[in-house]
């Protein structure tokens, strides 16, 4: 029988300050690893310092954005990878920005969980450092949260936030885009982090085998393609964006093709995206082929091959085509701005399929 006398404490409640603790000091190495110019490179504060005029900016504009990783985090907790989410976290954050012409400069993440395992939490926080290493930010600092009973046993969720900087006169705001402009695609890693409660569904209705090799790819599990993480375009589009040479960007997440290049795009301008200019991968053929998915859908829902859409003037392709396959992206010309209404039109040998006019639409399941 409790008594009336009883000494609670927090870690009898399900919540261990000594490990948030230990979780702070494991991963401040990781954070100084991504210390760049107008950082400071501690945490453990209430806040983290930034300056941009050490950072080389004169009169910047700051350019914030914050996501998530989606239900690919489930697929990463089921499977027991949590070393690449990190970078999805990083990449969709980053990923934004550059296509505003902003160059990331300082992020920051929350982690939730019910319990705190640091094995697992270090594991997601190395791949966010990486993932700032890779795109050149800085992390400054962030949130854990351990919150039993509001996650499943083993659950843990994640969000990103980052805040880029551009000259003032140099975002990117799609204005410049008009009739004649050329499309070029980039080439996706995967499936990136949108589609994944369809891809989740199909993995269960027609059990696949994730531990064993893909059809596709007898090289790798079927299960590492599909977490391999989202590609982060920052490092070799900021030089040509940064030249005056690309008019537009558009970052291929939730909504595909037909719904992310509208966004982009100002009234009287419309996106017309020839389908047969690039091979799809064998990853985006076997989801296609394993859920019979319609082109069309697969287009609303998937990047089809092509995580990043510039527009270019039919003068600048060749060396913005150059410059970005010497930065080691695979470059496709996929399409033209027409005149028309805004939003796009995906045309194949499979058939042609229209967006609705639903530019703001953004969808990260």
């Amino acid at each position: 029988m409790s008594s009336d006398k009883q000494s609670y404490t927090y870690e009898q409640a399900g919540v261990s300050i000594e490990a948030g603790n230990r979780l702070v000091k494991a991963i401040g190495p990781l954070v100084k690893a991504t210390m760049r110019p107008g950082a400071d490179g501690e945490i453990g504060g209430f806040g983290g310092f930034f300056d941009p005029r050490a950072a080389g900016y004169k009169d910047p504009l700051l350019v914030a954005g914050n996501d998530g990783v989606g239900t690919k985090l489930k697929l990463a907790i089921d499977t027991g990878r949590h070393d690449t989410v990190g970078i999805d976290l990083v990449a969709m954050c980053v990923n934004d920005l550059i296509v505003q012409g902003a160059e990331p400069l300082f992020f920051l993440d929350y982690f939730a969980t019910g319990k705190l395992e640091n094995g697992v939490a270090e594991a997601v926080i190395a791949g966010i450092a990486e993932g700032c290493k890779i795109s050149g930010c800085a992390l400054i600092g962030g949130e854990t949260a351990e919150m039993p009973g509001m996650y499943a046993e083993g659950d843990y969720d994640l969000a990103g936030f980052c805040v880029g900087a551009v000259e003032r006169g140099e975002q990117l705001t799609g204005d410049r885009v008009a009739p004649g402009h050329v499309l070029l695609g980039l080439a996706s890693s995967g499936v990136h982090s949108n589609g994944f409660s369809l891809v989740r569904r199909l993995a269960a209705d027609k059990g696949w085998k994730l531990d064993r090799p893909a059809l596709f790819d007898q090289d790798r599990l079927l299960v590492e393609t599909l977490l391999e993480p989202t590609r982060i375009y920052v490092k070799s589009l900021l030089p040509v964006v940064r030249s005056g040479q690309v008019d537009a960007l558009a970052h291929i997440t939730g909504g595909g093709l037909l719904e992310n290049i509208p966004r982009v795009l100002p009234e009287g301008a419309r996106a017309v995206v020839d389908a047969d200019a690039w091979q799809q991968p064998g990853l985006m053929a076997f989801l296609q082929a394993q859920g019979n998915i319609e082109p069309g859908e697969m287009a609303r829902t998937f990047n089809c091959g092509v995580g990043m859409v510039l527009a270019v003037t039919p003068d600048k392709v060749d060396a913005v085509t150059s410059a970005l396959t010497e930065a080691g992206e695979q470059v496709f010309r996929v399409g033209e701005i027409v005149a028309g209404q805004r939003g796009c039109t995906v045309r194949g040998s499979a058939g042609t399929w229209s967006g609705k006019d639903n530019w703001q639409a953004d969808h990260d399941a």
